[in-house]
């Protein structure tokens, strides 16, 4: 019986010993992540003061991504003082290690986020956190901005589509095949930049007479307008443009054999002279404006004007240089005489409605990615278009 009973001690110090070691270890444990996490916090609180804009801080390398959409966790609202961003700095550690910061103007306080940072081709996925965790907007690293959680891009993530408006009557940049299926460089790009945005891209019709009024639709009938839109102040002054994805102006086709005889505007604008345009855009606009003398023609589908010039039906086609080579190269009996001495020089751009902004500001940063990364000169190359991004790209 003694020996039981003295057993039974050695075992109860036994395991009291471990459970004080464990407790000690534990102790160790929690004042080391104590430690690091107060050390980081004042690393980040001195990062803040030299960065009033705000940022988005890597807490685990001291660095600034530079891409990406952040989105902060609900845990951490409401942290503005240096001891409140000890506990910022402590559920990132925790978490995902991302520590955004911003400075409120209207109370003189610079509020703590612990933050989730996703791929910018995960707009749906940052949508749902966001609202998940009570959030109003997300940040896009590379271009710098809010994105609401209840604007336009929001309603293209939920509906896991971006519908793009498009005339489809000009080749290379939008055409439509009797079988419905759209083509062209604005259709590539337009589906190059939902792709990054991670949903689909559907193409619906629209016209040069309407273009406007289909734009500013209620109810709306697509997210955007592409394809062979040139940006304009009168555009601008009702609608939103984005920033230009292809260099454009004015120009002709006429007939092979007379190449020679139209060498500038005032050869054009001659009596004898059958020019011909589609309605509504800017190609009619430009013929109202510049020739008194001609006879200008008007007729309705754009894609047929080439053809019934090389047939005769009419002397000249006012077209842009984006569309012009396109007809050379596939119509033998065509033309572009003036093609390298345009009346007119300009871009085309995205055509979307003023209520638009956060699509706006999206539309753009995709836009200077794909030309920083090749991707907008691949289309170029495709489609035989002249690329003048170079100093965006290298």
């Amino acid at each position: 019986m003694k020996k039981i009973k003295l057993w039974l001690l050695i075992a109860a110090l036994a395991i009291c010993g471990a459970t004080s070691i464990a407790a000690c270890s534990a102790d160790k444990d929690d004042q080391t992540e104590q430690s690091l996490a107060d050390s980081i916090a004042d690393k980040v609180w001195a990062f803040s003061q030299s960065h009033p804009d705000g940022f988005t801080l890597d807490i685990r390398t001291m660095t600034e991504p530079s891409e990406g959409i952040a989105v902060s966790y609900a845990a951490t609202q409401g942290c503005h003082s240096r001891e409140q961003l000890g506990k910022v700095v402590s559920h990132a550690l925790q978490n995902d290690g991302y520590v955004g910061g911003w400075y409120n103007s209207e109370d003189g306080l610079y509020y703590f986020d612990s933050t989730k940072l996703f791929p910018e081709s995960e707009l749906g996925n940052a949508i749902r956190f966001g609202r998940e965790n009570g959030q109003h907007s997300m940040f896009v690293l590379s271009s710098y901005t809010d994105i609401p959680l209840n604007g336009t891009v929001a309603r293209i993530a939920d509906r896991g589509l971006l519908i793009i408006g498009t005339t489809g009557d000009y080749r290379p940049l939008t055409f439509l095949e009797p079988d419905g299926t759209y083509w062209g460089f604005g259709v590539d790009v337009a589906e190059e930049m939902a792709a990054r945005w991670g949903v689909g891209a559907a193409f619906v019709s629209t016209s040069w007479p309407t273009l406007t009024a289909d734009v500013l639709a209620e109810p709306q009938t697509f997210d955007l307008a592409m394809g062979g839109i040139t940006i304009t102040d009168a555009r601008r002054q009702t609608m939103l443009m984005s920033e230009g994805y292809l260099a454009n102006g004015k120009t002709i086709l006429c007939r092979a054999e007379e190449a020679g005889r139209y060498k500038s505007l005032a050869d054009i604008d001659q009596p004898e002279v059958r020019v011909m345009v589609n309605p509504g855009g800017l190609n009619e606009k430009f013929a109202n404006d510049n020739l008194v003398h001609a006879t200008v023609i008007v007729h309705p589908r754009n894609e047929e004007i080439p053809s019934l010039v090389a047939e005769g039906a009419a002397d000249v086609m006012i077209t842009e240089i984006t569309e012009a080579p396109y007809y050379v190269q596939t119509d033998s009996r065509l033309a572009a005489s003036l093609i390298d001495e345009p009346f007119t020089n300009g871009e085309i751009g995205v055509l979307m409605r003023n209520d638009q902004e956060d699509l706006l500001q999206l539309v753009n940063v995709t836009l200077r990615q794909m030309k920083s990364d090749g991707s907008l000169r691949a289309l170029h190359n495709k489609y035989g278009l002249v690329y003048t991004y170079d100093e965006l790209s290298d």
